[in-house]
């Protein structure tokens, strides 16, 4: 891990996701027993930051259990990552399955980053030490009116802004679902204004897809 001394490495930490017992059939994710000893051999193999993802889903509700256990997932990575000299990557992701408007990905997205952020705080997590991966704020895939660039980006940046405190340092969108051009408008659109935080992205999908299906495997 430690071939270029000028380039982070990370490691992503998450085990599994299972069925949350006593939910609308939402996931959770397992992995943080053993954790604190993961990540300080991580670090001895010289990674420098990690990564989490949860997933939230708005057509499963989402109930108060799954968003309160997403968090505190989350948070609970944060403390252990940062106490072993990692960067935490928190990223809980909304998903875009569903038909619901724009508000309604609104008005989740901020019952979540609250919930998140609390319990940040409530487990001593330095904010200026960690990096966002959130979704933009968009339409149900399935929701029959599309939304232009400008309208996500005042979405998510009104999200955003009520949200998270200006000492977080960095907030890396996930393209998450979303196509190239899709993805890359969109997130022009939200650099056009000042932000407190620097504002850029952390796509796979989103700048792999055409060429993937372009190569179609062929050597």
């Amino acid at each position: 891990m430690r071939e270029r001394e000028d380039c982070p490495r990370g490691s992503k930490l998450i085990r599994v996701w299972s069925l949350y017992q006593g939910s609308n059939n939402e996931s959770w994710c397992q992995g943080l027993d053993g954790l604190a000893s993961r990540s300080a051999e991580y670090y001895k193999q010289g990674a420098r930051f990690a990564k989490w993802r949860t997933v939230v889903s708005i057509p499963c509700g989402p109930s108060a259990l799954a968003v309160k256990e997403a968090a505190w997932g989350l948070a609970r990575y944060a403390a252990i990552s940062q106490d072993n000299g990692l960067v935490p990557i928190v990223e809980p992701e909304i998903l875009l399955d569903g038909d619901h408007p724009i508000e309604r990905t609104l008005e989740v997205a901020e019952k979540v980053w609250a919930e998140v952020f609390y319990y940040l705080a409530e487990n001593n997590v330095l904010f200026e030490g960690i990096l966002l991966k959130p979704s933009m704020v968009t339409p149900g895939a399935e929701h029959k009116q599309k939304a232009s660039p400008e309208t996500i980006a005042k979405y998510t940046l009104t999200m955003l802004k009520r949200r998270v405190p200006p000492a977080v340092p960095g907030i890396m969108f996930l393209s998450g679902g979303q196509s190239e051009v899709e993805a890359t408008l969109n997130l022009n659109a939200m650099n056009q204004s000042p932000n407190p935080w620097h504002v850029s992205f952390s796509y796979a999908r989103a700048l792999q897809n055409s060429v993937l299906k372009t190569w179609q495997g062929q050597s």
